[in-house]
């Protein structure tokens, strides 16, 4: 891997970039916090060649948001389930959108074309 290579993946949302130590402490919780979301199957964190657990940002969002669930006082397995739930709902109302538009015939743009037209 080349220092390019490397520059490139700090970009990178899934890169596993984070230690349970260091992911932990920019969450502002504990090791174990982060064990039992793992255990819940919220998030599956990849292992190093050690076998030591590796975050991405785009886990450690998700951690967060269990986190913040978990403080407001939700058990730690109902806030797992909920932020499963919520994901599950936004991928549904994402592919009822793509329906519609199909449905409405070719004038419609596709979401891509909307996307890239509103930035």
């Amino acid at each position: 891997m080349t220092a390019d290579d490397s520059f490139g993946r700090l970009d990178d949302d899934d890169y596993p970039a984070y230690t349970m130590g260091r992911a932990a402490e920019m969450l502002g919780t504990t090791q174990g916090f982060l064990r039992a979301i793992g255990e819940a199957r919220l998030i599956t964190p990849l292992r190093s060649a050690g076998g030591h657990r590796r975050y991405s940002r785009y886990q450690l969002r998700i951690a967060a948001r269990a986190r913040e669930l978990v403080d407001q006082g939700t058990p730690i397995e109902a806030a797992c389930r909920i932020i499963i739930l919520e994901d599950q709902l936004e991928e549904a109302q994402r592919i009822n959108a793509e329906y519609r538009r199909a449905a409405a015939g070719p004038s419609a743009p596709p979401a891509s074309a909307s996307a890239s037209a509103s930035a």
